[in-house]
């Protein structure tokens, strides 16, 4: 996976100093230059997806010079690093001088009993930081940068999926979910998967122009570049709807069922008010956010009782009910049945199940 820098034809190539009377001739300095760093276990269609978008956007028609954009990857050592799938990537070259570059790139890997960070790789992202270069985190390397204290004061995305671990792990932090990615000055985040692609045509159209990015695109099969406040994939409970806002409030539903928020802070977040979000539901679902939050923590709640073996006293917390009579009540008016009746036909599950 090492692309080799062709000698360059002279159209992208500048005049060198004068040696015994001959010019000599340099590379040109590409409009977007990238180091990637990949932490163990890394999420290889993370990494894959944003250095296929750069590459795409480097030269013209499909020959994949590194032109335009340039890459390389970084790492303590030249040694393997093996993707979450197995796959191994060799680093082309040690960490060096950060500032030779437009962006440093952390592509992050799997959370649990796996090495974290390095030493050396964090102090080299701090190295980075001091020195003004923009750091992008892709897929879990939101959490590597909140880690070495890169993130303070920055709003920061995660995927869905791992929401509650961050704002667990970093309770002082404003993170989101509700969004493909979050640019905050210095700091690029993204919720990794296919998000990484518009998060790297974003920075493409910026250094390269909107034709590049358009192109990049439109060869790997994408419409066209999805802005950053694009809603992640719908909430497994939740209804579908086309309007935007109404799905990003849904997700922040979904992502506080344990704690709900107000709706007054759902529609702050989503930057509308709380009329015209409520509008906004009654014409997408034909509800008001307050009983489509409702709804959700119910459905989750069916699935905890029909799948885990929860306590259902458990179960009432975990979808943001103070007490389990309230949590069975609104059960009955929910489903017609008792909670206790999935019990006694369900097959017995693991507690962890879920």
């Amino acid at each position: 996976m090492h692309f080799q820098v062709d000698d360059a034809p002279s159209a992208h190539l500048q005049q060198g100093p004068q040696l015994d009377g001959r010019a000599t001739r340099k590379p040109a300095r590409p409009a977007l230059s990238v180091g990637f760093v990949l932490m163990p276990d890394f999420t290889l269609l993370a990494f894959s997806g944003f250095v296929d978008a750069l590459r795409l956007a480097a030269d013209v028609g499909d020959r994949s010079r590194p032109i335009h954009c340039r890459w390389t990857l970084l790492g303590e050592e030249l040694r393997p690093v093996s993707a979450s799938n197995g796959v191994q990537i060799t680093p082309w070259e040690r960490l060096g001088d950060p500032a030779r570059f437009d962006y440093i790139v952390v592509v992050g890997g799997l959370l649990h009993g796996n090495p974290t960070a390095s030493p050396a790789v964090v102090a080299y992202l701090q190295l980075a930081a001091t020195q003004g270069v923009p750091l992008v985190g892709l897929c879990t390397g939101s959490f590597v940068l909140a880690r070495a204290g890169l993130m303070d004061g920055r709003r920061c995305c995660v995927s869905w999926f791992h929401h509650r671990e961050f704002a667990h792990e970093f309770p002082q932090l404003a993170v989101e979910s509700h969004e493909l990615f979050v640019v905050d000055r210095d700091r690029l985040t993204c919720a990794g998967g296919t998000s990484v692609v518009h998060l790297a045509a974003h920075l493409i159209e910026r250094h390269c122009g909107k034709a590049a990015a358009s192109k990049s695109l439109r060869i790997m099969l994408e419409e066209g570049a999805l802005p950053a406040r694009t809603p992640q994939p719908l909430p497994s409970f939740a209804e579908a709807t086309s309007d935007q806002r109404v799905r990003q409030a849904m997700w922040l539903m979904e992502q506080h069922l344990h704690e709900p928020l107000p709706i007054s802070e759902i529609a702050r977040r989503v930057n509308t008010s709380v009329r015209h979000l409520e509008r906004r539901f009654q014409r997408a679902l034909g509800i008001s956010p307050h009983d489509c939050a409702t709804q959700l923590r119910m459905r989750h709640g069916h699935w905890l009782v029909e799948n885990t073996q929860l306590q259902i006293t458990q179960i009432a917390l975990e979808c943001g009910f103070n007490d389990c009579a309230n949590f069975s009540r609104r059960f009955r008016d929910a489903y017609g049945y008792p909670a206790s009746s999935l019990r006694r036909t369900a097959v017995p599950r693991r507690a962890d199940a879920h």
